[in-house]
Parts: structure tokens; sequence; C-alpha cells
């Protein structure tokens, strides 16, 4: 999460919203802040965010989050354990749709052979839990 107009509070947001943060203790998820330039995304993530807004969460306030998909390919590319085990989760659940994100990881500004990685491991993937699942 990188807040839009003062993207220098990302530690600020780790720091009280992060892993281990009382936040994370009393709600059971954590918020990672990192600047939006640190990730890959797919052309057109902009246009694709969510908002998010609660007269009483949120103070009135809007935040955006990166559209499922968007989030998925993206942490793919990291392809650290953690991250391939959330779209895992994700896959497995039926949260998002595998086409989709096969056509959000083709729209990744990465080389060509991680592009390629990214779909073995989705078709890779798609398989054992389809097996899993029977």
């Amino acid at each position: 999460m990188q807040p839009k107009n003062r993207p220098e509070a990302v530690d600020e947001i780790d720091g009280s919203l992060g892993e281990l943060s009382q936040f994370h203790s009393e709600f059971g998820f954590y918020v990672h802040g990192i600047l939006i330039d640190a990730v890959t995304l797919a052309d057109g993530w902009q246009e694709r965010t969510v908002p998010v807004s609660d007269p009483h969460g949120t103070r009135g306030n809007t935040g955006y989050c990166l559209e499922v998909h968007d989030l998925a390919a993206s942490k793919l590319v990291a392809f650290r354990d953690k991250d391939r085990e959330f779209v895992r989760v994700l896959l497995g659940g039926k949260l998002i749709d595998p086409g989709l994100l096969l056509t959000r990881i083709r729209a990744l500004p990465v080389s060509e052979e991680l592009g390629s990685r990214l779909e073995t491991w989705l078709r890779v993937t798609l398989e054992d839990v389809a097996e899993e699942a029977e």
C-alpha cells in the first residue's frame, strides 16, 4: 500500500498496520507499505483498482486496492514462497479466474522467459489444485 498523496508514508504504514503490528494481531491480517514503483503491474491497473470506503472504518476516506488478478500477477513476479502460496489459495478457493490471471500475466512488462515461467507455474498449479479437489 502506498498513500496516493504521501508516498513517503510507506514506513508509517508498515509500522502501524504491518506484519506483527497491533493491527495485525487484532484483525488477523496486515498491510504492507510499499512504493508502487517497486512492484510490476500489467498496463491499465490504475483503471481496474477497486475503491474501498466506509463511513466508520475509513472515516469517509476512499482507498483504492489493486484488483485481485493484478495483485496475483504481481505477486507471481516476486515469486516468493508466500506469494505463490497466496495465489495458490486464491486459485484453490476459486477466488480468481485462471483465464483472467493468465491474461494479466501475459500483459506484464516482463521478459519472455519470466512470462513463460509464470505461465508454466500457473498451468502446473491449476493441475495440482484440481487433483487436490478430487
